[in-house]
C-alpha cells in the first residue's frame, strides 16, 4: 500500500483568452482529477482545487497515490466442454488463449467455473498491476489538454525548430509534484519540472521555485506576485472595487461577465480611479457605460440615484508607487473612445427618425421576407389590428407610430458601432425628435423582454408594438420553415415566443391568442412561398407555455390539465392553475379525474363528437335519469361562477358529480343495442365531458 501525498500540475503559458479562461481552469482540474480517480491513484472523496490566472492552469489533488492498488480481472474464456477434454486436462484452444493472456498450463487446475445461464464456462482469475503515477498522471494530463473547450487552438513551433504542436496558447512550462517529488512526465514538448515564472514585472524571484505541491498558491502569492485562484482574485477585485468607489463617492457598476474577464486579463490586481470630462456625460450614459465596459474593460461609476458619473474605475495588473501615469494612461485613452460616442449621438440627431424611414427599404431583414421597411409596415399594421380588438383608437394612433419607427435606429451611427444600443438609442432620438413619451419608451421596449427574468415593455403602447413584433417574427419564420431543431435557435424564436406568453399572461390582457395570430396572418397574404402550418405554431407556443409553468413550481399533472386544451386566453392561465390545484385537493378529485378519462377514451373513439342533445324520454335508467339531474343543477352553477371568472369554485361544483357520475359507469350500459339510447347517453356523456373540461383536462389529474 503506497502512502498518499498531495498532487500539483501546473501548465505555464502565453495570455489565454480572458473569456474562456474561467472555463478552462476549471475543466482542466477537473478532467485531470477524474482521470487519476479513474485510474485508482486518487480516492473518490479527494478534494480538488482549480488555479486559473491569465497566465496558468493549475490542479491540485488531494490524497494521490505513487502506485494505484492491483485490480482484480476475471477474464471469461470458454465453456467448460471447449476448454477441457474428457480427462479434464486443457484443450490446445485453451491453451492458446492462456498463452494470449501471458498464462500457461499451470493455471488450468486454478480456473473457476461458473454456469452463464447457458453452460458451464471457465473464468480465469488474476490481477491486474496498479498504474505507476508517472503513467497514470501522463495520461491524466494528456486527457485533460484534449477535453479543454478550446475556442480556437493555434499550432506553434517547439525549440527544436522541426517539432510542432497544437495548444490555445503556447506553453512554456511544466510543474508535476507529488509531495515534494517531481513526477516524470512531459507534455506539449515540455519535461516536468518544479518551476514556474511569476508576474512579468513584479515578481520578487525568478524563477519561481516549489519545494512541494501544498505551498503552490502561497509562494506564488509571496515570490511570484500571482494570486493563482481565479475565485481568490475575483473577489480580491471585486472588495477592491468596492473600497474605490467609496473613497470616488460612487458604486461601481454591477457586471458579472466584466467582472469575470477582468479577472482573466489580471494576475495581481489594483484598482484605480480614473475621470473624463463632465461634458461627456450629455450623452446618453448607456452608449458611455457601454463603450468603457466594452472597449476597455473599465468600471463606470453611478452614483446614488444610478446615473453616470464622470468617474471610473481600473483594474490595473501592476502596482507602481506612484501611479498617476498608469491613470493617465488609461485617462487619455478613453477620451477618444468618449469622443467618437458623442461625435456620433450629435451627428445622429442631425436627421430625425421619420427622415430615415425610407432607408429600411434598402436594408434586407430575410430573403424570402423581404427588407426592414416592408417587415416594420407588417409589424405596424398588426399593432394597428391588436389595438382595434382592444377597441382604442387612440392607442392605433400611437402604436403605428411607434412600430413605423421601431427599426429606424438601425440606420443610426451609434447603433451600427454599438448594436447592443437598438432600441434605446430609439428611445432617446424619440424624444430629441419631440415624439409622446409613451410612443418613445416603446421604441425601446419593443425589444422587450430580451432575456429570462428581464422587465416587460413599460406601457400599453410597448406592450402592443412588442407583442405585434415577436407575432410577426414567429408567424413569419414558421411560414418559410425556419422552425427551431434541437439546439438551434438561430431567429431566437423560443424567446419570442415566451416574450409573447409573458406579455399575455402578466398584462392579463384580453386578447385570446387565437383572435391575435389572426391579426398577423393577413399581413403574409402574397408572399411566394409562405405556407404556414398553424398546428405546428400552436404547439410551439403552448409547449413553451408548459415548460415555464413547470419552471415556476407547477407540477406536471397540473401544467398538463391546464395547457393541453390550449386555453386562448393566457391571462387566465393563473387562475386556472390554481382552481385545478384546488379541486385536486378535493376527496372526489381522483374518482372524478379518473371518470373523466373513460369518458374522454369513450367519445374518442367515435368517428364524429357527439351533441350534448339528451331527450329526456329516453332517459330510462335509474342512474342516468340521477346524473342528467345532477348535471342540470350543477352546470348553471358552475357556468356562474366560470363567467365571473371564479374558476375555483367552477372547477368545485363538480365534486357534486361524485356519486351519480360513479351510479352511472356502475349501471348502465353506454353502448346499448337500440341506437336512439346510444346516441342518448352519448349525448349525456358530452355533457358531462363538457362541464368537467371547461376549464382544465382534469383527465390529466388521474394517476
Amino acid at each position: 500500500m503506497s502512502t498518499t501525498k498531495n498532487l500539483l500540475v501546473e501548465l505555464f503559458v502565453e495570455e489565454l483568452p480572458p473569456k474562456a479562461l474561467k472555463k478552462l481552469g476549471e475543466a482542466f482540474s477537473a478532467a485531470l482529477a477524474n482521470s487519476l480517480k479513474n485510474a485508482g491513484l486518487a480516492p473518490a472523496t479527494a478534494s480538488v482545487t482549480a488555479y486559473a490566472s491569465p497566465r496558468r492552469l493549475a490542479a491540485h489533488v488531494t490524497e494521490v497515490a505513487a502506485v494505484a492498488a492491483d485490480k482484480p480481472v476475471a477474464q471469461k474464456l470458454m465453456p467448460v466442454a471447449v476448454g477441457l477434454d474428457a480427462a479434464g486436462n486443457a484443450t490446445p484452444a485453451l491453451l492458446k488463449k492462456l498463452a494470449a493472456l501471458g498464462a500457461d498450463a499451470s493455471v488450468v487446475a486454478s480456473l473457476r467455473r461458473e454456469n452463464d445461464g447457458k453452460a458451464d464456462v471457465l473464468f480465469f482469475d488474476s490481477l491486474a498491476k496498479g498504474a505507476t503515477l508517472a503513467e497514470g498522471l501522463q495520461k491524466a494530463i494528456e486527457a485533460a489538454l484534449a477535453a479543454l473547450p478550446i475556442p480556437k487552438v493555434m499550432t506553434y513551433q517547439l525549440q527544436d525548430g522541426w517539432s510542432s504542436v497544437n495548444f490555445v496558447r503556447p506553453a512554456h512550462g511544466l510543474v508535476a509534484l507529488h509531495g515534494s517529488d517531481v513526477v516524470p512526465v512531459a507534455v506539449l514538448g515540455l519535461n516536468a519540472g518544479r518551476e514556474t515564472r511569476g508576474h512579468r514585472f513584479e515578481a520578487a524571484v525568478d524563477p519561481v521555485v516549489f519545494g512541494n505541491a501544498d505551498e503552490y498558491a502561497a509562494k506564488l502569492a509571496t515570490d511570484g506576485a500571482v494570486i493563482a485562484s481565479f475565485a481568490e482574485r475575483r473577489a480580491e477585485i471585486a472588495r477592491q472595487l468596492e473600497a474605490a468607489a467609496a473613497q470616488a463617492g460612487g458604486k461601481p457598476i454591477d457586471d458579472d461577465a466584466l467582472l469575470d474577464e477582468v479577472t482573466a486579463l489580471v494576475e495581481r490586481p489594483n484598482v484605480l480611479i480614473g475621470q473624463f470630462e463632465q461634458e461627456f456625460l450629455a450623452v446618453p450614459q448607456e452608449c458611455l457605460i457601454l463603450t468603457m465596459k466594452a472597449n476597455q474593460k473599465y468600471f463606470p461609476l453611478l452614483d446614488a440615484t444610478g446615473k453616470l458619473t464622470n468617474k471610473f474605475l481600473v483594474v490595473s495588473n501592476i502596482s507602481p508607487e506612484d501611479a498617476s501615469a498608469v491613470i493617465g494612461g488609461n485617462e487619455r485613452v478613453v477620451r477618444p473612445r468618449l469622443a467618437d460616442a458623442k461625435f456620433f449621438f450629435d451627428q445622429d440627431r442631425k436627421k430625425s427618425l421619420m427622415d430615415r424611414i425610407p432607408g429600411l427599404s434598402k436594408v434586407v431583414y430575410h430573403n424570402k421576407l423581404g427588407t426592414q421597411g416592408e417587415r416594420t409596415e407588417r409589424v405596424a399594421a398588426i399593432a394597428r389590428a391588436i389595438a382595434n380588438e382592444l377597441c382604442d383608437v387612440e392607442l392605433a394612433h400611437k402604436v403605428n407610430e411607434a412600430a413605423l419607427l421601431s427599426k429606424t435606429d438601425l440606420l443610426t451611427d451609434m447603433v451600427g458601432e454599438f448594436p447592443e444600443l437598438q432600441g434605446i438609442m430609439g428611445r432617446y432620438y424619440a424624444l430629441n425628435d419631440g415624439l409622446r413619451p409613451d410612443v418613445a419608451d416603446a421604441i425601446e421596449d419593443h425589444y422587450k423582454p430580451r432575456f429570462a427574468g428581464d422587465s416587460l415593455p413599460r406601457n400599453l403602447v410597448g406592450t402592443v408594438v412588442a407583442l405585434a413584433d415577436k407575432l410577426e417574427t414567429l408567424v413569419g419564420m414558421f411560414g418559410i420553415g425556419q422552425i427551431p431543431t434541437g439546439d438551434r435557435d438561430p431567429f431566437a424564436l423560443r424567446r419570442h415566443a415566451l416574450g409573447v406568453i409573458r406579455m399575455l399572461a402578466e398584462s392579463n390582457l384580453n386578447l385570446p391568442i387565437d383572435k391575435l395570430f389572426n391579426c398577423v396572418f393577413a399581413q403574409f397574404n402574397g408572399i411566394e412561398g409562405f405556407q404556414l402550418n398553424i398546428n405546428a405554431l400552436y404547439d410551439f407556443i403552448y409547449d413553451r407555455l408548459a415548460g415555464n409553468l413547470r419552471e415556476q413550481g407547477y407540477t406536471a399533472q397540473e401544467v398538463d390539465a391546464v395547457v393541453s386544451p390550449q386555453p386562448k386566453r393566457l391571462g387566465d392561465i393563473p387562475k386556472r392553475l390554481a382552481a385545478v390545484r384546488a379541486f385536486a385537493a378535493l376527496p372526489e378529485a381522483a374518482a372524478l379525474a379518473a371518470a373523466n378519462k373513460r369518458v374522454s377514451n369513450i367519445l374518442k373513439k367515435l368517428p364524429i363528437w357527439p351533441q350534448a342533445d339528451i331527450d329526456n324520454a329516453l332517459l330510462v335508467e335509474a342512474a342516468e335519469i340521477s346524473l342528467y339531474a345532477a348535471l342540470s343543477n350543477v352546470v348553471p352553477q358552475a357556468d356562474i361562477a366560470f363567467n365571473t371568472g371564479d374558476y375555483t369554485e367552477s372547477l368545485q361544483a363538480l365534486a357534486a358529480l361524485r356519486a351519480p357520475v360513479d351510479a352511472f359507469f356502475d349501471d348502465v350500459m353506454v353502448n346499448a343495442e337500440d341506437p336512439a339510447l346510444r346516441a342518448n347517453r352519448l349525448g349525456l356523456l358530452a355533457k358531462l365531458h363538457a362541464a368537467m373540461n371547461q376549464i382544465a383536462d382534469i383527465s390529466k389529474l388521474s394517476a
